[in-house]
């Protein structure tokens, strides 16, 4: 399907699991299918139901994650307050792909802003301090997954001893938490804006982790595809206002943890590129302690 085709459906032609009784009403109208920017994992399209807009994603490729839980997590984090899209409904198509239906938020951000590196920061910091029981106790874990950090977050890393090596020995100067809720690839993709209001999408790899990755993670996305001046920016946004979540004394070692993973991901796949990144990296990688220009 091309960028900005449409084509009508039938949302009834989904096996709905669990449905919102506003969308149940209008099911068997015909809706505009819009398709949107496509995702490494699903089809994401904009449905349009008379003024009515929402966003159905659909598992059609190699991924197949649990969306059941994932739609849970929706539902939760939607009803505390945390900035995320609300969850309408999950099912199966046709194929048997699953599906997910949630409002529509907005584009991607595109110009970054102090003010929009501000909230951007609040955001995932709302996320880290969102109220999860420990591992093993309660019922968080109906909706929030738990995985081996390295397992889960360096694919295939066992082909590749240089990075495995330096990975064991950062882990071996910090203990990886999994006490939180972390995003797991908050970027600017993954934040939708509308009038003034951000939107965390894509919670795909929504887990118990460690914040102090997560928070390395997306500052390393943002330095190295935006620019070091609004990565700095970013970055102290989280040292001023952080320090309940988590301290910063290990940041140097997250962010060396951050450009292994970067750097493993562009050896066994696609990773997005951009004008000055290599360069970034490769500057990381010479002046980080825990790193080595060997690795490029």
């Amino acid at each position: 399907m091309e960028e900005g085709e449409t084509l009508t459906i039938q949302l009834a032609q989904v096996d709905w699991i669990h449905l919102d009784e506003c969308v149940q009403q209008v099911i068997e109208q015909e809706v505009q299918f819009v398709p949107l920017a496509p995702g490494l994992e699903a089809t994401v399209t904009r449905i349009e139901m008379g003024d009515q807009r929402y966003v159905l994603k659909v598992w059609d490729k190699d991924s197949k994650p649990d969306i059941a839980k994932q739609y849970r997590l929706l539902s939760k984090l939607y009803q505390s307050g945390i900035r995320v899209s609300k969850p309408y409904g999950w099912g199966l198509d046709e194929q048997q792909n699953q599906v997910l239906l949630t409002s529509y938020d907005g584009e991607p951000i595109i110009q970054l802003t102090q003010t929009k590196l501000t909230h951007l920061a609040e955001g995932l910091m709302e996320v880290h301090r969102y109220p999860v029981n420990r591992v093993g106790v309660g019922k968080d874990e109906e909706y929030i997954s738990k995985y081996d950090f390295v397992e889960y977050f360096f694919p295939q890393i066992e082909s590749h001893g240089d990075i495995q090596n330096l990975l064991a020995n950062l882990i071996q100067h910090v203990q990886i938490r999994q006490e939180c809720l972390i995003h797991g690839d908050y970027n600017l993709g993954n934040i939708l804006e509308m009038d003034g209001h951000y939107t965390i999408i894509d919670w795909t790899n929504g887990q118990y982790g460690d914040p102090r990755y997560d928070m390395a993670w997306s500052v390393f996305l943002i330095t190295f595809y935006n620019g070091e001046s609004y990565g700095e920016v970013y970055r102290a946004e989280f040292a001023r206002a952080a320090s309940d979540v988590y301290t910063l004394e290990e940041e140097e070692i997250f962010g060396a943890i951050a450009c292994l993973r970067w750097i493993l991901l562009r050896r066994v796949g696609d990773v997005p590129m951009g004008p000055d990144v290599m360069e970034r990296v490769h500057s990381m990688t010479v002046h980080n302690p825990y790193l080595n220009e060997h690795l490029l």
